[in-house]
């Protein structure tokens, strides 16, 4: 029924227009302002760029104010207006200091304001010699990273941008007297230290490039009277892939006195192909299409792996491998074709969307319909955790549909087409996984295994300093290692639980034990150790918020809790318990602390301050106060009071204008748009998902107290460890989104599993644990019929 409404809203969707391209004719010697309404870029500025058609003919743009920059890109190259790459003896001014250039090189850059002198390495500020100290606002984690940016080697250190402005000298600020903090920046790339205006700053950043040579210069000096505004400089359009103009990206290509710009990504929707343009402005229209398959250089890879697979496939039947073997059926043969060419297909419509090329609407439609009826039939159709994850993923793709065709821009149905190519992606690979393990299960000896479970972890670790070093609390590449490392996480934690309660049972068992062997062994079961802490220093230093400290209690909680029911150590899990209500407890007492109280407090402050009392924050706690504005506008039934099944395909209206509404808010998008009913049924299908793993997790450990062999028996306690250590992180996700969401938790940067668009938390969470719990089912599924054969002397099994 759920895909049925993705098809109805589709078709409800009103026509929309959008420029294909847009001409501007300028004689030469000519200039004009270009902005919002000129150009169909719905994040730009009202007057954004000048675009001068210089009388030598060249063309060039150049941003109109610091507040709304602008930028070139050529080849892999991104050139910015407000941006200013630092020189030897260059002089820039913030307000009233004046800065001069004294020492550059490839890891420092040294300057003096007349008062002080600065030198910064791209982590740490040093004046007059000596490191700054913690801003005292400073949490525990910018303060851990303050002390190891200052005893690391310059390669590990964390990349911090110097700010300028602010009324304290402090970590990597430097204060500058009446003007706001970070009204500028300087950051150290691999290549040179890059000086930044902020858009929007008050104080305008005033740089004079031009060396100075007299002995008066040695002295810092106001700059002088030709210096330029970075943010105003003219940019040369020669050999220019793109501008980029408020995040929308424009294709350049200029014959004579026309310039034709073809915009992509964020890009205006018209309810009519007819717009108020000047006279030296004229757009190509096109409407928008949901049924279009674009061409594109993915298409080639998809060729490749498609030929590929029939190479495999061919060699398979021409050995007699599997799937091809006498045991295998046919339905097993279609079933792994299937899974890999639906693989395919996802990674094909994945390619294409970061080209720029997306499938149309409804192609993903088909294609994330597939990908959940794969899931449903391969993964078990009696599993109660299957049956409510296809529910969920369908609901969320049904929400970031109507997301996508209700925004008044074309970059809004990214999300869904996103999360439909990484469903694909993922339950193709996870069914083609579940269906080779179920029919010929490895016998990898234990030594090897547990070299595949070390390379696991080295692999997370790896990403997770990938992100500290390259990335920020986003990610890395546009993809969350975080995600990744919480898989590797749980697999470790279920392998190392799982071998340490096969050594409690074979310890009344004659063996020889030395303090070799009990090192080797607890060396063996420190893995999940250095996760979990690499995963904890990446929450306190890198994440501005304490999310990430909050699911890996949840998933401590819940795996300590499982274990001492496992080991029938029952008093163990009354502490555990305790805690768990001294947790909500402590919610509910800050919530009655006020802001008052909270006052003083350094941890967080803002947030908590925010989360108590929004309406005297109204810049900061904007998203808070737009969700609550957007879950009230809903009621019990929806905005249109008919679940939202009036307003499919049509206008989000204001919900669009609360920030991360995808990600984060993704929860108060659903309850303006179905109401609070339709949330109960989404929560009761979320206790049933829950419900579906711990009743996964119960038949493997049955499986495994019923197994013969060691390995039989790791196996089963592996998968049941595993999944409880999934749902626990499903749980803290479905926790701290509903609680962000409904303000009983500050916000909190989590996606909702299955309801938000997190690409990565699907691709290498979700659908892995779906593929456990496929091959669980399954798995118990015939060890039941084995086990009915056996008690039935007169059935021919």
């Amino acid at each position: 029924m759920l895909c049925a409404l993705q098809v109805l809203a589709l078709w409800r969707a009103p026509a929309a227009w959008y420029p294909a391209a847009i001409r501007l004719s300028l004689p030469a010697g000519a200039s004009v302002v270009l902005g919002r309404d000129q150009l169909a870029a719905p994040r730009a500025a009202p007057s954004h760029v000048r675009i001068e058609h210089a009388a030598s003919g060249e063309w060039l743009a150049a941003a109109v104010s610091q507040a709304a920059p602008i930028a070139i890109q050529r080849g892999d190259e991104v050139q910015r207006s407000g941006t200013v790459p630092i020189t030897e003896s260059m002089r820039f001014a913030l307000g009233a200091a004046r800065f001069h250039v004294t020492a550059l090189d490839s890891g420092s850059v040294t300057m003096t304001d007349g008062q002080s002198q600065w030198r910064f390495d791209g982590g740490t500020v040093y004046r007059d010699g000596h490191a700054q100290v913690a801003c005292p606002d400073a949490h525990v984690g910018a303060r851990i990273a303050t002390i190891w940016n200052r005893f690391t080697p310059r390669l590990i250190n964390l990349r911090k941008p110097l700010a300028f402005g602010g009324n304290l000298h402090c970590a990597t600020r430097i204060g500058i007297p009446n003007v706001d903090a970070a009204a500028a920046t300087l950051i150290r790339t691999s290549e040179a230290f890059i000086l930044t205006a902020t858009p929007g700053a008050a104080s305008p950043l005033v740089v004079n490039q031009s060396p100075a040579h007299s002995s008066a210069d040695r002295q810092p000096s106001p700059v002088s009277s030709n210096a330029a505004f970075p943010a105003r400089a003219a940019l040369p359009l020669a050999a220019a892939d793109a501008l980029i103009v408020g995040q929308t990206r424009f294709a350049i290509r200029t014959v004579g006195d026309v310039l034709t710009l073809t915009p992509s990504r964020h890009v205006t929707l018209y309810t009519s192909d007819r717009a108020d343009l000047p006279s030296n402005v004229s757009w190509d229209w096109r409407q928008r299409q949901h049924w279009t398959i674009p061409s594109g250089p993915a298409w080639r890879i998809a060729a490749v792996l498609i030929a590929v697979l029939l190479l495999a496939t061919a060699i398979a039947a021409q050995r007699g491998r599997w799937p091809f073997t006498r045991d295998a059926t046919h339905a097993e043969r279609i079933a792994c074709l299937a899974g890999a060419a639906l693989a395919i297909a996802g990674l094909t419509a994945l390619l294409m969307q970061r080209a720029g090329t997306p499938l149309g609407a409804g192609i993903s439609l088909l294609l994330n319909c597939a990908a959940l009826w794969t899931a449903l039939i391969l993964f078990g159709r009696s599993s109660l955790a299957v049956s409510a994850a296809v529910i969920l993923l369908a609901t969320g793709l049904l929400a970031q549909l109507e997301l996508g065709l209700g925004g008044a821009d074309i970059a809004w149905l990214r999300h869904f087409q996103k999360t439909s190519a990484l469903l694909a992606l993922g339950i193709g690979t996870a069914s083609f996984a579940v269906i080779r393990l179920n029919a010929r299960p490895l016998r990898i000896p234990q030594l090897t295994l547990e070299w595949l479970l070390a390379a696991l972890a080295l692999l997370a670790l790896a990403a997770l300093a990938a992100q500290v070093l390259l990335g920020d609390e986003t990610g890395v590449f546009d993809l969350q290692p975080v995600e990744f490392a919480k898989l590797a996480l749980t697999a470790l934690t279920a392998h190392c639980i799982a071998v340490g309660l096969g050594w409690q049972q074979q310890r009344n068992l004659p063996s020889k034990r030395t303090l070799r062997t009990d090192t080797l062994r607890w060396l063996r079961m420190s893995g999940p150790v250095f996760i979990f802490m690499a995963l904890l220093g990446l929450a306190l230093v890198q994440v501005d918020d304490y999310s990430p400290l909050i699911l890996l209690t949840v998933w401590s909680t819940a795996i300590l809790l499982t274990w001492s029911i496992a080991t029938r150590r029952w008093l163990l899990a009354i502490p555990v318990l305790l805690a768990a209500a001294a947790g909500v407890a402590a919610i509910v007492m800050l919530r009655e602390a006020g802001p008052q109280a909270l006052a003083g407090m350094n941890f967080y402050g803002d947030r908590f301050q925010v989360w108590l009392d929004p309406a005297t924050h109204p810049h900061t706690g904007e998203q808070m106060l737009l969700g609550a504005r957007a879950i009230a506008d809903g009621g019990w039934f929806g905005a249109d009071n008919w679940f939202g099944l009036r307003t499919l395909g049509q206008s989000a209206g204001d919900t669009l204008r609360i920030p991360a509404v995808q990600d984060d808010f993704a929860p108060a998008f659903f309850l303006n748009r179905h109401g609070l009913a339709a949330a109960l049924l989404l929560w009761t299908v979320q206790a049933l998902f829950l419900a579906g793993l711990l009743q996964a997790a119960a038949r493997a450990w049955k499986s495994s107290a019923g197994s013969r062999d060691f390995h039989g028996a790791w196996l089963g306690r592996f998968r049941c460890f595993a999944l409880c250590g999934g749902a626990a992180f499903v749980l803290g996700h479905f926790l701290l989104s509903w609680g962000t969401n409904l303000a009983i938790f500050p916000v909190m940067g989590q996606p909702m599993s299955f309801l938000s668009a997190g690409g990565s938390h699907l691709l290498f969470f979700i659908c892995p644990l779906l593929g456990l719990v496929g091959i669980t089912t399954i798995s118990a599924q015939n060890s039941e019929e084995v086990s009915s054969c056996r008690s039935m002397s007169n059935t021919r099994c």
